[in-house]
């Protein structure tokens, strides 16, 4: 074994466990805090007509109800808002529980018996994710659950119009691709909702009716957006700690002047501030919160349903999802504020900064500033308060000579709610109506709180800071430092060079302050000007505080800035601000975009590590040990140049005619990491840096490869010893093998059998019947490995007679027990390894259908549509024909010239076209394998 392999495989594994342990592990603790069911849940299963249920066996409606609610709707006498609830990949129905039960207590403190009725649908938890031959029958299933909703609301005068869907992972995707049904009246759902689906691509397309599915909703939604207008859309991804759904993937392909279509990331989410993983982002109650008040809100008060209006809709979901401005929705402006008489109640402030903290007793107490004297000067003015309630707080008005204020006009719309306090930033640009500006800090019920106010110099050198981040490839060695001294309330940094997600930094914000005092906390704030995805950390005064800087998306275009990081800072605090570069968290981003495309190099090392067996068959006639074939298998100018050479050519508009022309398929590429979601299968790769990495995705797919294949040889050892004790001792290299009439009787059981029922179980079952090969030839290796050691200890005739008999004697027995029998099953063995690496490849691709067909067997016995039917057949032959096959028959096969040729341009092909569409690999596998299968006949 070559030690400079092994230590090359061994440090890429080590990054690859690098960056799987940031995937995994790199994030913010779970700070969600759990929903509770104050009564016991309870699903009532809705009756749907019988040509629904005869089609649909495997699905189920039900409406969510606890307690006396439940009771009150067991005749289906509904006059609550209807919100149909939709459970992702592998998702229960039951995962409705936190809605309804929020939205049950929330209808307890509501006037006018305004509530939801909220139904779930069960799709039997299906792996859609995995296997997309049952994503259209959810969307038509789904199509008939709402008109069977509606259906329940036949007895109202005012009956709704509309069901506001709510989906999870997939069940977003479904519902967005109720769409492209052409029946669909649009007008059903008005108001969609989805937590952590990914709209932009499928995470893994291992069959080619995800791949549709996604084409057909992108072309509704893309292509058609003018028509679905009315439709609102609310995308929410779950942060970091979702490495399932990378967050950039639930970005909403739309255009991006359409308003009523929103992405945005649940770390960003007023109120919330905290990162979901796939499946908390469901029970999560600060999400569940927003998400309950917003419908609510919804709600007109004079219909008790949903408002069809598309402005109120947008305004509620900005409210609650985008910026909360620490106010009610329907909150009016208090236009006359307690402030008659200045002299009384408020108070002169001639400085440059206001801090204030309100007495235990309550008072009314007003703070007024004078806008003429800081126009010139001064460009902006800052004040945040920790007093969250929701009331008005500043004012604007105009005051002459006498002390009362005239035209008072509420300014606090614009306030901005952060996780310790409420902000508010006015320019003075826009104030020029006023004279003045009152902000109240009454306390009149004795809650004690603090203002702090000043004015602001927008573009100075001590608020508005630049520092450029280190580059990626500095690996922590270098940093870029500021320091912030200013006394100031508010501080920007411009992160400069930081738009690309392949970036990731440690950012640690380290405080000292000079005189030890009651402060209000600090908050630092990443904003990303092209999506929102702000993440916000709220620390306290002095503290040494690590902010992870990465992105989900990268910057689309050069129109917007970079990265800014948003200090509200403690007065008269020193605050030192360090980027490094880190390696963990690069190799983390590289592998949530680039992970993906892993399977597709793994199977190129194993591919050519059969063609280097194949190879060295032709021209030694012999194999070579697995370990040192694998080892070969990573030849990255062999793949990876050839590879971007095409991806160059293909930015030539001419080279694209002609590729069409020819119609071939585009190049594949990974989903793009920009948000605006223009992504089309028929246009060109549109970033560089994915092609710049593909030579590190290599070896790290390769290091899978290699260490796979060392555990599925180990794995051998051990089943071949317990397998032992089944079978007697065999010195045959033909140990394992199938007669002609036994091949024929198999290949076809096996083809009716992935006929009839399912395509990935003939598979699975040829495969096994390999494997079972390997097994005998590793019992067969080891017994004569273990004669032949014994033979030597045997006392040595010292007469001639006796001893040339003796020689004959080992002459007839030396076919059977001989230097050179070993030496062939050994090289079978080898061939056999390599081959069985690469037939596990197609069984794990076609695991996720496999497991379908067998949870939906009491459904159905055979699984439809298949999307491993078409290359069942030849894999099954192929299979079934290599069983037979040894290294004497190929050596001597007239086809092994070109079956040692193929792997290497089929390896290029599929680097080529297996990106985004995992299940060509299994094609491409098919047609190296054909030929070589052919060799054992000719």
């Amino acid at each position: 074994m070559n030690l400079a392999a092994v230590a090359v495989y061994a440090v890429a594994a080590g990054l690859l466990v690098v960056g799987l342990r940031e995937v995994l592990t790199g994030f913010e603790e779970n700070r969600c805090s759990m929903t509770y069911m104050f009564e016991y849940p309870e699903y009532r299963r809705l009756a749907l007509p019988r040509r629904v249920a005869r089609m649909y066996p495997a699905y189920g409606l039900y409406l969510y109800g606890e307690g006396l609610y439940a009771q009150e709707t067991q005749a289906l006498k509904l006059t609550g808002a209807p919100v149909l609830f939709l459970p992702g990949n592998a998702g229960s129905y039951k995962q409705a529980r936190s809605l309804g039960s929020v939205a049950l207590r929330k209808a307890e403190n509501m006037d006018g018996g305004l509530h939801l009725n909220v139904f779930t649908v069960d799709f039997n938890e299906e792996l859609v994710a995995l296997y997309g031959g049952s994503l259209f029958r959810q969307t038509h299933f789904l199509h008939e659950s709402i008109k069977a909703i509606l259906r329940l609301y036949k007895h109202l005068k005012a009956p709704p119009q509309s069901v506001v869907l709510v989906g999870h992972s997939m069940g977003g995707v479904v519902a967005r691709a109720l769409f492209t049904l052409p029946r669909f009246n649009t007008r059903l759902v008005s108001l969609i909702i989805t937590q952590a689906s990914p709209h932009q691509a499928p995470v893994l397309a291992l069959d080619p009716y995800l791949l549709d599915f996604y084409a057909a909703v992108r072309n509704r939604w893309v292509n058609q957006a003018n028509k679905l207008r009315n439709v609102t859309v609310l995308s929410v991804g779950g942060g970091y700690r979702d490495y399932q759904v990378r967050s950039g993937l639930t970005s909403l392909p739309c255009p991006s002047e359409d308003s009523n279509k929103l992405s945005l990331v649940v770390t960003a989410v007023p109120r919330t501030w905290v990162s979901t993983d796939h499946l908390s982002i469901v029970w999560c109650k600060e999400l569940v919160l927003a998400t309950v008040r917003a419908f609510f809100d919804l709600i007109d008060r004079e219909t008790r349903q949903f408002t069809e209006n598309q402005e109120r809709k947008v305004a509620v979901l900005n409210h609650h999802f985008i910026r909360h401005p620490a106010r009610f929705v329907e909150e009016s402006p208090e236009t006359a504020f307690s402030i008659q008489d200045i002299q009384e109640t408020g108070s002169e402030v001639n400085t440059l900064r206001l801090t204030y903290t309100t007495p235990k007793e309550g008072q009314v107490k007003n703070f007024v500033f004078a806008l003429s004297s800081r126009r010139k000067a001064y460009s902006h003015f800052y004040c945040r308060s920790n007093n969250l309630e929701t009331s008005s707080w500043v004012f604007g008005c105009v005051r002459k000579n006498g002390s009362s204020c005239a035209n008072p006009e509420d300014l606090s719309k614009g306030t901005e709610l952060l996780p310790p306090y409420k902000i508010l930033i006015l320019s003075l640009r826009d104030l020029s109506a006023f004279s003045h500006l009152v902000v109240s800090a009454s306390n009149i019920n004795g809650k004690q709180f603090t203002v702090e106010c000043e004015w602001q110099r927008h573009q100075s050198d001590s608020q508005t800071l630049t520092l450029s981040v280190p580059h990626v490839f500095s690996f922590g060695f270098t940093s870029s430092d500021v320091t912030v001294n200013s006394s100031g309330l508010l501080h920007y940094i411009h992160l400069q060079h930081f738009h690309q997600a392949y970036q990731a930094f440690r950012i640690s914000v380290i405080s000292q302050c000079k005189a030890q005092k009651d402060r209000l906390p600090s908050v630092y704030r990443m904003r990303v000007p092209w999506f929102r995805e702000d993440s916000l950390t709220s620390v306290s005064v002095p503290s040494v505080t690590e902010i992870s800087g990465m992105l989900h998306t990268s910057r689309p275009d050069n129109s917007s800035s970079g990265v800014l990081l948003e200090l509200h800072t403690a007065p008269n605090c020193q605050y030192k601000v360090s980027v490094r570069s880190s390696l963990p968290k690069v190799l983390g981003q590289i592998l949530r975009f680039c992970g993906p495309t892993l399977p597709v190099y793994t199977a190129v090392t194993l591919l050519l590590a059969c063609r280097r067996q194949l190879s060295s068959i032709l021209k030694r006639r012999r194999t070579v040990d697995m370990s040192q074939a694998v080892a070969a298998g990573l030849q990255p100018h062999k793949i990876n140049l050839p590879v971007y050479v095409l991806h160059v050519l293909f930015c030539c508009s001419q080279f694209q005619e002609v590729w069409s022309s020819l119609w071939l398929p585009p190049m594949d590429t990974i989903p793009p990491s920009f948000p605006d979601g223009m992504f089309h299968e028929d246009s060109p790769p549109a970033e560089e840096w994915p092609h710049l990495l593909s030579p590190l995705l290599y070896v790290l797919g390769a290091a899978v490869a290699y260490w796979g294949s060392s555990l599925l040889r180990l794995l051998i050892r051990l089943l071949s010893l317990l397998l032992a004790a089944l079978h007697r001792p065999s010195v045959s290299g033909d140990c394992g093998t199938m007669g002609p009439r036994v091949q024929i009787l198999v290949g076809l059981c096996l083809t009716v059998v992935g006929g009839a029922s399912c395509g990935a179980l003939a598979i699975a079952a040829s495969s096994l019947l390999h494997l079972y090969r390997v097994l005998r030839l590793e019992m067969t290796e080891r017994y004569l490995s273990h004669m032949l050691n014994l033979a030597p200890q045997k006392h040595k005739q010292t007469e001639n007679g006796t001893e040339s008999s003796s020689k004959s004697k080992a002459g007839s027995g030396a076919p059977l027990l001989s230097e050179c029998a070993l030496q062939e099953v050994r090289d079978d063995l080898e061939l056999h390894l390599s081959l069985s690496a690469l037939f596990m490849l197609p069984v794990m691709l076609s695991a996720p259908s496999l497991l379908h067909w067998i949870r939906n067997l009491r459904y159905s016995s055979h699984l439809d549509p298949d999307p491993c039917w078409p290359h069942t057949v030849p894999l099954v032959i192929v299979n079934l024909l290599l069983i037979n096959c040894n290294t004497l028959k190929l050596s001597n096969s007239k086809l092994l010239p070109l079956a040692s040729r193929l792997p290497l341009p089929l390896a290029v092909t599929m680097v080529t076209f297996s990106s985004l569409h995992l299940y060509r690999v299994t094609h491409f596998l098919s047609a190296a394998l054909i030929p070589l299968g052919l060799c054992c006949l000719l």
